[in-house]
């Protein structure tokens, strides 16, 4: 006891300005420490139990935890809706694909019917030119073997007839065509 109340006496002779020290008196100082202490919350917490504190900071600490459960839960609900929508798009988006794969390849096909059919038409075309340059050829190489043979025929026959036909023989054979040209102008 003696300690104690040294200790109160000793709080009546502190030094006031000027001078620190190290108090190494243990229960000393306790003492000081629990006194401010006490007295740090007699002065602020007049009125305030420490059971509402704690049942206030409880609350306090409940309702925050309750609003951020309540934040997820709507980040989730919106975070599920966002999902669901950009399913549903992609659902979208592959039937679109889907219509456009399925478009073009039908696209794909008229085209390589359309250039099947160019294609057959072009040679059909070749063909046909092809078969009438080779007739044309054809006609034309029989006319220049008949002209030739003409040609041959004609010097053939006038070297014949020069050398068996004389004057009188010439005239002959002229006044018999007239004659033979004459009759057939009677009749008509």
């Amino acid at each position: 006891m003696k300690n104690v109340t040294q200790s109160f006496v000793f709080l009546a002779h502190w030094p006031f300005a000027g001078s620190f020290g190290l108090n190494t008196d243990i229960l000393a100082t306790n003492l000081i420490n629990l006194t401010v202490v006490v007295g740090v919350l007699i002065f602020f917490g007049k009125g305030v139990c420490a059971s509402c504190l704690l049942k206030d900071l409880l609350d306090n600490r409940k309702q925050r935890i309750l609003s951020t459960i309540r934040n997820s839960e709507e980040l989730r609900r919106g975070t599920l809706e966002q999902l669901e929508k950009a399913r549903i798009r992609l659902q979208k988006v592959e039937l679109e694909a889907d219509e456009y794969r399925m478009n073009g390849y039908s696209e794909i096909e008229r085209e390589k019917e359309n250039l099947i059919n160019a294609t057959s038409i072009s040679l059909e075309q070749l063909e046909t030119s092809k078969n009438e340059t080779l007739y044309f050829e054809k006609q034309r190489a029989m006319n220049q073997v008949r002209q030739r043979v003409f040609q041959q025929a004609i010097q053939g026959a006038l070297g014949t007839l020069n050398s068996c036909l004389n004057t009188e023989l010439h005239f002959r054979t002229i006044r018999a065509n007239i004659g033979i040209l004459g009759a057939i102008e009677s009749k008509r």
